[in-house]
């Protein structure tokens, strides 16, 4: 997950989900992942089987920053957003191998 992405940004730098612990390259932070660290692990569907589909959310929330860290986990950002939402977007994603 990525939280604290401000109003006035449009998009994140290209190598956002790639970053090394402890680094950061905006005021938007990663937080931790089911892969156990922050960062973007990627779709990975097993070989062979349909398409898999990957929903991507994006919230409105009430007030400027969330007070959470990179080692957060998901729960916990997850009952931060859902406590703070003003509303949200989605939209979803198909990717096979």
């Amino acid at each position: 997950m990525v939280v604290n992405i401000p109003a006035d940004k449009t998009g994140l730098p290209r190598s956002f989900g790639n970053i090394k612990p402890g680094e950061q390259v905006s005021e938007a932070l990663q937080t931790r992942t089911d892969f156990g660290a922050p960062g973007w692990g990627g779709p990975c569907p097993p070989t062979g089987d349909k398409p898999h589909r990957y929903i991507f959310t994006v919230f409105a929330l009430k007030v400027p920053k969330l007070d959470v860290m990179a080692d957060s986990p998901g729960a916990l950002v997850g009952y931060m957003i859902n406590a703070n939402k003003l509303g949200k977007a989605s939209f979803t994603a198909t990717y096979g191998r």
